[in-house]
């Protein structure tokens, strides 16, 4: 599930990850931000709840969109393979100029959408410049190494994390969410251990990396980012630990950004956020 290729004089849309437990009845700056990169009152989105088991999860999206003066949302629960195939609802996502998933279990994602028709023209959608966004188990599914499920800590040990396929809108990422919340360091520690190419990103609740065509993400949100860059690893013991063992690894680079903040994901460069300065 690599990434499409981007048509010639195009750019990618956003990809845009979210902790979970996005505010919903504040301020909402997540949501807006995600409705105004897919075109504001002019936006139509498309919101697939295939990852929750509650049949109300993508009505509540819809309400949410609506709210925030999308033009149009439609729900599109995808719930069976078969359904993943129907021309009508593959239409549907060639008028939506935004595609957001629900949470839930990402699994139920990748072992519905998975190799399907919607997967295909998802990530040919976002290569042609839409914006695919997905909040809690939506956003693991965005990368194209997705953790499947993994233990609790904040050391990493060999064997506490779980991989699968993503719908694969990037590979540089690999994304971990309710990170703070849920002490998830060590199990995003112990993905990028297995292969230390991707950078790994750690989600609090109600904060989103807003990763632009230019491969900058930009957080936005109430909570941090937790980026884990693994580039300049020395040493890594995970080849020879045992199921169970703390592992270690040496020259992890970690930067911890708050709203504003950006990360470069080709130059690995981060930068903190504009400080306001009183007129």
């Amino acid at each position: 599930m690599t990434p499409s290729r981007v048509p010639e004089g195009q750019t990618r849309g956003y990809i845009v990850p979210i902790g979970g437990a996005e505010d919903k009845l504040g301020d909402e700056v997540v949501l807006k931000r995600f409705v105004r990169v897919c075109g504001g009152r002019d936006a139509r989105i498309a919101v697939i709840p295939t990852a929750s088991e509650l049949g109300t999860t993508g009505r509540s999206y819809e309400e949410l969109f609506r709210g925030l003066r999308a033009s149009k949302v439609w729900v599109l629960p995808f719930e069976s393979r078969k359904q993943c195939e129907d021309p009508e609802e593959l239409a549907v996502l060639d008028r939506a100029t935004g595609v957001f998933f629900t949470g839930g279990n990402q699994l139920r994602l990748s072992t519905t959408l998975g190799g399907t028709p919607v997967a295909k023209k998802l990530r040919l959608m976002n290569a042609a410049g839409i914006p695919v966004g997905g909040t809690s188990a939506g956003a693991a599914f965005l990368s194209e190494h997705m953790i499947a499920y993994g233990d609790e800590g904040a050391s990493p040990r060999a064997g506490m994390v779980s991989l699968a396929p993503g719908i694969g809108l990037t590979n540089r990422v690999v994304v971990d969410q309710h990170f703070r919340q849920r002490d998830r360091l060590g199990r995003l520690l112990a993905a990028l251990a297995l292969n230390p190419f991707a950078v790994g990103i750690g989600l609090d609740e109600d904060t989103a990396a807003f990763i632009g065509p230019d491969e900058t993400l930009e957080v936005v949100g109430s909570g941090s980012l937790t980026v884990v860059d693994p580039s300049r690893i020395e040493h890594s013991t995970m080849g020879s630990a045992k199921p169970g063992e703390p592992i270690s690894l040496v020259g992890v680079t970690l930067h911890v950004l708050v709203e504003g903040g950006t990360f470069n994901l080709h130059t690995r460069v981060a930068s903190l956020a504009r400080e306001r300065t009183d007129e």
